[in-house]
């Protein structure tokens, strides 16, 4: 039998060396854990993206709302992630198939409202999270090429997205100083920004708006009813609704069937030393974000402070980055040779919650037990909907909640340990089939 996964001390170890974390200033004082008993209209487990969304949507209706972490607010996938926030799903073409023209083209209408509300949160809380708009989805190989064609065709012609602009070989590489690319995609609404800083600017916005938030104080299980009962180390969450958004770590809150839907894939980002302003903006024009659209992807960006983040080589085992770091570089070279000498100061990774058709998994173990998860690297924008959808369904308003419920969703075989080898069976298939 696999020996016991420790997805916590796992994701503990792919956190050191953290560019985020080494570039924030995280409050003196985040709060005592919980401890004793309180009532609240609305629970929320997780003060990631998601969880804190929820409470900010949650209050906005009036409603109390205390908000429990294992940790601290932005330390799962939130505060580590490639920063990218984009329309559309990780998968569009499962959404179409189930959903229907009408229903994917609604849940295209909320991604795009997604990124649009990052956009508006920013403003509205002054929230200094460096975000920069436009974004490339780009082909490495000839193959990939009527694939991106055919993805810009559909988000044009049937999910109503109208704002791309299609890039040739010469046009792509005009933008990207770099010879691997063969066309593109350029979207000018999604765009990036310091994921840790913007959580933890939702973090202090929470707060503000009179959530109470309580790192450190892990929900042990849910005792579900009328009036559900959550219970940490030291209290216990007396309320009316419980959302658990607990990213790739949703622990013992969940029912077993619910939690095998999605796995934890680590995935891997390195930061050079700073570039320079001049040699940075040379590297990507308007310092857009970039993807490729092959299914073991590489994505990259210019920060704010001129170097450049590249990530990717994702995998199920959650090797330490440090063992990677060499890879990394590696791959990042192969696209830009101009960087060969540049010095890598972080290098660090974390956990995404995926599903095994890549779309998100939202639903309601009771009719006051929501859950969100599945977010499958398109949590930044996604993450603000799936706490707005929540919202409105605790108030009422299912419809959008209950377009995402649609969606069907299949376990992964076997328990966590269990899950890990045969999700690396599966990965070693794509990497070979991704050769030729």
């Amino acid at each position: 039998m696999p020996a016991r996964f420790d997805l916590d001390a796992q994701a503990s170890a792919l956190a050191q060396h953290s560019y985020y974390e080494a570039t924030v200033t995280r409050p003196a004082e985040e709060g005592p854990p919980l401890t004793g008993s309180i009532d609240v209209d609305v629970c929320v487990i997780g003060a990631g993206f998601a969880g804190l969304s929820t409470a900010l949507e949650c209050r906005a209706r009036g409603l109390s709302v205390a908000v429990l972490d294992a940790h601290r607010p932005g330390w799962g996938a939130s505060g580590r992630n490639g920063g990218q926030t984009l329309v559309g799903f990780a998968k569009d073409e499962v959404l179409e198939k189930q959903l229907g023209a009408a229903g994917v083209r609604a849940a295209w209408a909320l991604s795009i409202e997604g990124v649009a509300l990052v956009r508006e949160r920013i403003e509205r809380y002054g929230i200094d999270c460096d975000f920069t708009p436009g974004y490339l989805t780009v082909a490495t190989k000839p193959k990939r090429v009527p694939d991106l064609r055919a993805w810009m065709d559909a988000a044009q012609s049937r999910w109503g997205y109208d704002r791309l602009e299609w890039l040739d070989t010469d046009a792509v590489r005009a933008r990207i100083a770099s010879p691997r690319y063969l066309a593109g995609v350029y979207d000018p609404c999604s765009g990036h920004l310091h994921p840790l800083k913007y959580c933890l600017g939702l973090a202090h916005a929470a707060r503000r708006e009179g959530a109470a938030l309580y790192p450190h104080s892990r929900a042990l299980d849910v005792k579900r009813g009328a009036r559900p009962v959550v219970r940490t180390a030291k209290g216990e969450v007396r309320c009316r609704f419980v959302v658990s958004c607990c990213n790739a770590a949703p622990g013992g809150v969940l029912p077993a069937p619910v939690a095998a839907r999605i796995a934890p894939i680590a995935s891997y980002i390195i930061a050079t030393e700073p570039l320079g302003a001049a040699r940075a903006d040379a590297l990507i024009a308007q310092r857009a974000a970039v993807c490729d659209n092959n299914f073991f992807l590489d994505y990259f960006r210019v920060s704010a402070d001129d170097r450049m983040l590249f990530g990717g080589r994702a995998d199920s085992t959650g090797a330490a980055p440090a063992q990677l770091a060499d890879a990394m570089r590696r791959r990042m070279v192969d696209v830009f040779p101009q960087l060969a000498d540049a010095k890598i100061d972080h290098a660090w990774g974390g956990f995404v919650d995926v599903t095994r058709n890549r779309a998100p998994d939202f639903g309601a173990i009771d009719p006051n037990y929501f859950y969100v998860q599945g977010f499958s690297g398109h949590g930044v924008a996604l993450t603000g909907i799936a706490g707005r959808v929540v919202a409105q369904a605790i108030a009422g308003e299912r419809e959008s909640f209950d377009l995402f419920a649609r969606l069907r969703h299949r376990r992964f075989p076997g328990g966590l340990a269990w899950r890990r080898p045969a999700l690396e069976i599966g990965m070693m298939y794509h990497r070979v089939r991704e050769m030729f």
